[in-house]
């Protein structure tokens, strides 16, 4: 059992939200995460941590494929109703979904990407991870505030900017480095 505070800790962190869809022989299923993650620059990775307990699971590992749609902000119903599992509501849906390379993606989502599983590393944790290269992607509403969720703070929504317009925090760090007596190369 994972310890009270650690718990709480780990409930602030704040990550955006995605649903993950995946088909298999004629069955499509979603579900709600905010546990993808891009995991290279050189080339596009992405990690998705999905429960074996989920339905989604056996179709991405049978096809050895899925869908990643990005959420706006506005997009809370979609996420609200891929968070439950779908047979909970008759996987009714489908207004939600679109199709995108034989895919179910998110419609008017933020932006949204097909993935090939290259390796899995499963049976280790109660979920397993799926290393996938992004092989098709699409862009929709990229000005919108993204959807963004923390198991202790619940749905947010991305804000404005952190720093001020015209505020360079790394020329600031630069400058004092130039500054410092023995710089480092």
């Amino acid at each position: 059992m994972i310890d009270r505070e650690l718990k709480q800790a780990l409930g602030r962190m704040v990550k955006g939200v995605q649903v993950v869809g995946a088909a298999h022989d004629g069955i499509v299923r979603a579900y709600t995460s905010h546990w993808v993650c891009q995991v290279s620059f050189d080339e596009p990775i992405v990690m998705a941590s999905v429960s074996p307990k989920h339905d989604t699971h056996p179709l991405i590992a049978a096809s050895g494929r899925f869908s990643v749609s990005l959420l706006a902000a506005d997009q809370i119903e979609a996420g609200q109703y891929f968070s439950y599992p779908g047979r909970r509501f008759r996987y009714i849906g489908d207004e939600y979904l679109e199709e995108r390379e034989g895919l179910p993606v998110v419609r008017d989502c933020v932006a949204w990407f097909t993935c090939e599983v290259e390796e899995t590393l499963a049976g280790r944790w109660d979920h397993d991870l799926f290393f996938a290269r992004v092989v098709a992607a699409g862009t929709g509403r990229l000005d919108e505030p993204a959807l963004l969720y923390s198991s202790r703070a619940g749905w947010r929504v991305a804000g404005g900017k952190a720093r001020e317009p015209g505020t360079s925090i790394r020329d600031r760090l630069l400058a004092r480095l130039d500054e410092a007596p023995d710089p480092i190369d």
